[in-house]
């Protein structure tokens, strides 16, 4: 567990000791992002703390949040809300001078509502190079006056000296700041590690409050791709479905196929080079910040060509969501440059009548519904009777793209299914509403089910739609379907008590609360 999912279960043992706490990252960098109630976008992490405190997540949580798009240039969202594209020296040299008015008063406002707010900082605060205006690490301890507990990863090795170097690195003024130090990520015996810590506290004074385990398979959600690197890439033999996702580049929200790899039955792995792909139950197109690029670089790496042949079979569902939705279409157009530096177009993997154009108003969102009438997906639970409802659809929207479904691209662009795919060969997929607002019809499918998108993040966490759909696969097979599994809610929630349980059981709680000034 990582120095977020430390974060994530303080903030449960802080609820759980009956007090009322929020979290908060100043800055964060990240594509895996959150839907707030209002419609704001912050980053995936503050989200998930939020609900480890049971509290609604709100932009005051994260006020800066950097998307990055290409090498060196990111989308800046303030207070969930796009503020500008900028080139990191952009970013430091004009934005970065005033943003601090803009940290402090969201921090202020959690302060005034809270008993305890849990500052996240990012990366090292000692990088000495980007100390002068630092906004999320120890200046911000300073503006705040708030103590700072420093963890560090031993499982990367070089433990000790990254400790004392950064105290080494810092001024005066913040090594005072420094009231403790945690270990992460540490497997063996705790004696063999002792005299090390008796001689860090020795030589810094600044004690260590806990050696925290390494624990393995930590089911609350990420949002650095880079746990994808330790993420199967193979099927699993023991499991009845094989699902298989596309990893480009800038994927995002990957973590829409979490539910999914929780399911007894199935393995969930990830492709990122041709060859690998072979004939799964179901291709999965996730989510990405820079759609062209990414089904351009999908094209290159010749991952297109094993979609088809998969798809050839007939054993195979092809699945897209948000950016991969917009993939499966016959075309794209970015008129406005609104995911790269210049206007561009690319011809879609033409899997659906769909063409999608980008626009600078970006949809963020969350949405309900159910089931359109004629959707197209097999699901062995599905009913239009009052004993057995449609599933309830939940999820969120984060995208700047219009999707519509055309007709006049498909003589142009074939798909490589079965020849030219009209309007009457797809089925919308849900009906769903904004907000208050009136419901519409959204996500489009080929008439069999077998090619399907949809711009909903979060769709497989709804248990009766995901349970059902891989019934469908599992039929499909030949294999009977299964029992409800579990409940995406209670999954969570019974994650953030065990890792709040072995956080609690390794770490001086009373010393904590002492240096928070609190009552124990």
């Amino acid at each position: 567990m990582g120095k977020s999912v430390v974060t994530t279960a303080l903030c449960r043992i802080f609820v759980q000791d009956g007090y009322r706490p929020a979290p908060f990252k100043s800055q964060n960098m990240a594509l895996n992002s959150y839907v707030t109630e209002d419609g704001k976008e912050i980053g995936r992490a503050q989200g998930v703390q939020a609900e480890a405190c049971d509290i609604e997540a709100t932009t005051d949580m994260n006020p800066i949040l950097i998307k990055p798009v290409k090498d060196m240039h990111s989308q800046i969202v303030v207070h969930g809300v796009p503020y500008a594209y900028m080139s990191a020296s952009d970013y430091r040299k004009d934005f970065l001078p005033k943003a601090k008015q803009t940290v402090m008063d969201a921090l202020n406002r959690l302060r005034d509502t809270y008993d305890i707010v849990l500052m996240e900082g990012a990366g090292s605060p000692a990088e000495i190079n980007l100390k002068d205006r630092d906004i999320v690490n120890m200046n911000l301890a300073g503006w705040a006056d708030a103590p700072v507990l420093l963890i560090s990863d031993i499982d990367r090795g070089g433990v000790f000296a990254s400790l004392v170097g950064t105290i080494e690195l810092l001024e005066p003024h913040e090594v005072q700041r420094i009231r403790g130090f945690i270990i992460n990520k540490f497997r063996g015996d705790l004696s063999l590690l002792q005299p090390g810590l008796d001689w860090l506290e020795e030589r810094t004074g600044i004690p260590v409050l806990g050696v925290l385990p390494f624990l393995p398979d930590i089911r609350i959600e990420a949002e650095d791709s880079v746990v994808l690197d330790k993420k199967p890439r193979l099927s699993a033999k023991d499991k009845e479905l094989d699902i298989a996702v596309i990893r480009y580049p800038r994927i995002s929200n990957f973590t829409d196929t979490d539910a999914l790899a929780a399911e007894p039955d199935v393995s969930v792995r990830y492709v990122t080079e041709v060859g690998e792909l072979g004939v799964p139950d179901a291709i999965i197109l996730p989510g990405t910040k820079d759609t062209i690029g990414d089904l351009l670089e999908l094209r290159d790496r010749g991952l297109e060509e094993d979609i088809r042949q998969a798809m050839q079979t007939g054993r195979t569902q092809l699945v897209g969501i948000c950016g991969g939705y917009q993939m499966l279409g016959t075309a794209l157009f970015d008129p406005e440059a609104v995911e790269s530096g210049l206007p561009q177009q690319a011809k879609g993997l033409g899997w659906l009548a769909l063409t999608t154009t980008f626009l600078k108003e970006k949809q963020t969102v969350r949405v309900q519904g159910t089931l359109s009438n004629h959707c197209p997906l097999l699901l062995n639970t599905a009913s239009d009777s009052d004993a057995d409802p449609k599933p309830i659809i939940e999820g969120y929207e984060i995208h700047m793209g219009v999707t519509e479904c055309v007709t006049k691209y498909v003589t142009e662009l074939q798909p490589p299914g079965d020849g030219a795919l009209g309007m009457d060969q797809m089925r919308t997929l849900f009906h769903i509403r904004r907000g208050e607002g009136t419901g519409f019809e959204e996500g489009w499918g080929t008439t069999d089910g077998k090619v399907w998108g949809t711009y909903l993040h979060g769709v497989f966490d709804n248990d009766r739609f995901r349970r059902s759909w891989l019934d469908g696969l599992r039929q499909s097979k030949g294999l009977t379907p299964l029992d409800s599994t579990f409940t995406v809610r209670e999954a969570k929630e019974q994650e953030f008590d065990r890792v709040a349980e072995v956080v609690r059981a390794h770490l001086d709680m009373d010393q904590i609360y002492r240096i928070m000034g609190m009552k124990i």
